[in-house]
Order: structure tokens, then sequence, then C-alpha cells
């Protein structure tokens, strides 16, 4: 493997996913961004020491993962608990400014599967307000990888979710997802195509 494709695909005992409380971490990670949105997320990081703890307002970073399968068909939505709503894996950074990291942990907690990889550039932003039971509403500063599923994975979900499904690439907006999930997918299905598999 060249130095390249090494960095295509991360497991989490790869240097690169350590946690870490620095914030230039979570901030070098969007540095692709270079419009608008990506100055959004700077904005909250250099305003706000606490950005990737979930006391932070008026919102904080979270980590989430279009979990794809090996063969780069199909990807695995959960049936939230608390929302009701077909979601990708993710959550909360809760300190760990190393959003790759959090995105792998939050996939591999939340779908139950051993042995994703990740690929370690940010493939989508989002911003969405969540109003969650018991908390005020707030944003989610929302960091999207593409994480990729062993063959033969087989899912098991956790308390955070009622139901889990493989679902074609093309086929979220039958699932009544948001547009910045189908826009993920879309993404993810590009990227796909210029990505070797391990």
């Amino acid at each position: 493997m060249s130095g390249t494709e090494e960095l295509t695909w991360l497991d989490d005992g790869h240097p690169l996913l350590a946690s870490t409380e620095n914030l230039v971490v979570a901030r070098e990670q969007l540095a692709e961004f270079d419009d608008d949105l990506g100055d959004r997320y700077r904005a909250l990081i250099d305003g706000h020491p606490d950005a990737s703890l979930r006391t932070c307002r008026p919102g904080h970073l979270t980590g989430s993962a279009l979990v794809v399968d090996h063969a780069g068909e199909n990807t695995l939505l959960l049936l939230h608990a608390k929302f009701g709503r077909w979601l990708q894996p993710g959550g909360h950074a809760d300190g760990d400014a190393n959003l790759a990291s959090v995105a792998l942990r939050e996939a591999t907690e939340e779908t139950g599967i051993d042995g994703l990889l990740i690929r370690p550039q940010p493939l989508h932003l989002d911003i969405h307000e969540v109003d969650p039971p018991g908390e005020d509403p707030h944003l989610h500063y929302d960091v999207r990888f593409l994480v990729q599923a062993p063959i033969g994975a087989e899912p098991r979900g956790n308390h955070e979710s009622k139901a889990l499904r493989w679902v074609p690439l093309d086929g979220l907006a039958d699932f009544g997802c948001d547009p910045g999930l189908v826009r993920l997918a879309q993404l993810g299905a590009e990227a796909l195509d210029e990505l070797p598999r391990y």
C-alpha cells in the first residue's frame, strides 16, 4: 500500500484517530471547506473553547457517519428512538475535538459492527436545530464522514434506535430522510467511485 492509499481508510487504532481536546484538530479537519458554511464552524470553534461539549450554546460540534456496506451500494439507517426519524449514526463529541474519531466511535456503538473503517477527510457539513426532550433547542454543527463496513457485516442496534436497515444510497428520500442526509448519500456515492475498498 502506498502512503496515499494508507490514509484512504483508517481503523480505530490509527494515530490520526486519537482522541484530543485540542480544537485545532477540529479546525484542521474543516480546512477544505472554505465557504460560508465552513466559516460558521470556524467561528464556533474560535469563539467557544467549549465547542466540543454538549453544553455549549448556541450549539456544539457533533460527528456522524455515512456507513456503507463493503460493496458500496447501501447505507445503514437507524430509526432514532428519541427523534422517531431515520438517521445516520452519529452523536456528541463530548470533549473530543477529533471529529473523525467521534464519528467512528458513534458508528461502532450505534451499529454494533466491529471492524469499521473511516475516510478521515470530512465528506459533508450540516448545521441543524435539535429540540430533544428535556433540553433547550440548540444547533448541532455536524461533521460527516464516510465509513465502510466489512464484508458480511451484521448490524446490532443499541438503545438509541428502534430499528436498523440497509438502504440503497439512492433510496433515502423514500425513508423521509432530510435533504442534508440525502445530499450526504449522494456525496458518499461519488466518493466511493474513486476510492479503493479494503
